[in-house]
């Protein structure tokens, strides 16, 4: 951290704050069974981090659809819309984590490549989303992930140098985003992004309530 104080926390959602990506796997594989394609790692690897309409873009040009992006979104955003009020469940850790943000009065807030409207429902349902000082969401910018813009944009809704904020990812394009904007960059690996890389991280933890995590912003 090369001694840089912690004055601002950026969050991403899917998958680091609720285990949304087995509802992504869903979506994906419906959405390509209905085309005769079968979803896989390598797709939703790469559709991680990236807005609606770019993510499907990655489908689009791997598998030769002949869909449009944007008609394929709205496709994608019914499918999901159907399965998110019962398939949702916080990550280990989750109430702990912000049990000590809270309590270490470090403003904090979410960057998610996510739909505004499933992160708001998402947020709501524990009351999270009232505790925000800012949610930017993959409508809020021009690059997704592993671009910088997302968390460049956090640090000024924090109104703080990158250099000064933790970022939190599940991810290796959320990672490499994080890092890019030289944030704080802690990465703590799921289920489902086993195997991504994290170059450039200062922490891998193994969950959110890691002993080593909650040291960071402990005073």
């Amino acid at each position: 951290m090369d001694g840089n104080e912690i004055l601002g926390v950026a969050l991403d959602l899917d998958g680091l704050l609720y285990d949304t990506e087995p509802l992504y796997w869903q979506v994906g594989s419906e959405l390509l069974a209905r085309r005769n394609h079968q979803f896989s790692d390598h797709l939703q690897r790469q559709m991680m981090g990236r807005p609606g309409v770019q993510a499907m873009q990655v489908l689009i040009d791997n598998l030769d659809l002949p869909d449009d992006p944007a008609v394929l979104l709205e496709e994608s955003d019914e499918i999901y819309a159907g399965i998110l009020a019962d398939g949702l469940q916080p990550m280990p850790g989750l109430t702990r984590w912000l049990t000590e943000l809270e309590r270490s009065e470090i403003p904090y807030g979410v960057a998610t490549s996510s739909r505004r409207r499933f992160a708001e429902t998402i947020l709501g349902r524990d009351a999270v989303r009232e505790q925000l000082a800012f949610l930017l969401t993959g409508e809020d910018v021009t690059h997704g992930k592993p671009h910088p813009e997302m968390y460049q944009k956090a640090a000024a809704e924090l109104d703080i140098d990158p250099a000064s904020m933790l970022v939190l990812e599940d991810s290796e394009n959320g990672c490499a985003a994080a890092v890019a904007a030289g944030a704080i960059t802690v990465a703590i690996p799921g289920e489902h992004t086993v195997g991504h890389r994290y170059d450039g991280a200062h922490l891998i933890a193994e969950r959110l309530d890691d002993p080593r995590l909650l040291k960071l912003i402990q005073t």
